[in-house]
């Protein structure tokens, strides 16, 4: 197969580098105007506010998003598709159900840490987003806590885990994990390191057959 010509190289770095710019400021967009979802509520927050903050204009912001409604989209998307992959990492690694358990609790609490702000717009706004997006995001909540609910019907079928209910276990694990965004306080008494531990205790309480 022949090379590529350097003009078209080029050409393709070029594309690449703006790519990435692009990527860059969709992501600037998202994260400013999430704040002001989040400090404002939805409606209460406005596209000239975001343009304000970030010093640019109202046009700027939809040559990368068509609307609010699609900026909210993606941050409503966000939280949900972090914490699968997080999720599909611990039950891909290999260990026991109660290791993998464990390293579920772990990287998802931490990812909804992190991301604290955008989980709470969703929960809160849910209600605004568009009925098909709002369809789509459960049904990958759903998916979500079935992958949690096979780990955990695993672990009870080798006498790990005592679960009288898997699929309720999974949805009350899940919901634990997910209301750390909405008490959760940066720089408050509690570092993530140990809201982390006191999740993953209460976790494994729930399903511990000693308990």
């Amino acid at each position: 197969m022949a090379a590529r010509k350097p003009d078209n190289v080029a050409k393709a770095a070029r594309r690449d580098v703006k790519g990435e710019i692009s990527a860059y400021k969709r992501r600037l967009i998202l994260e400013e105007a999430c704040h002001l979802f989040y400090a404002q509520g939805y409606e209460g927050a406005t596209l000239d506010a975001v343009a304000e903050r970030l010093n640019v204009t109202k046009p700027f912001i939809y040559s990368y998003y068509r609307n609010k409604a699609e900026i909210l989209r993606e941050i409503s998307e966000r939280g949900i598709r972090l914490s699968t992959a997080a999720l599909d990492t611990a039950l891909e690694t290999p260990g026991t159900p109660t290791e993998r358990l464990k390293l579920a609790v772990d990287r998802v609490t931490q990812l909804i840490i992190e991301n604290q702000e955008y989980i709470v717009v969703y929960e809160r706004e849910e209600k605004n987003l568009e009925p098909g997006v709002a369809r789509d995001i459960r049904k990958q909540r759903q998916a979500f806590d079935k992958k949690l609910e096979t780990l955990l019907a695993e672990g009870a079928a080798k006498g790990e885990f005592a679960v009288e209910d898997v699929a309720f276990a999974a949805l009350s694990i899940s919901g634990l994990m997910s209301w750390t965004a909405n008490w959760y306080v940066p720089g408050g008494r509690r570092p993530p390191s140990e809201v982390i531990v006191l999740t993953l205790h209460m976790v494994m309480k729930m399903v511990s057959p000693e308990r």
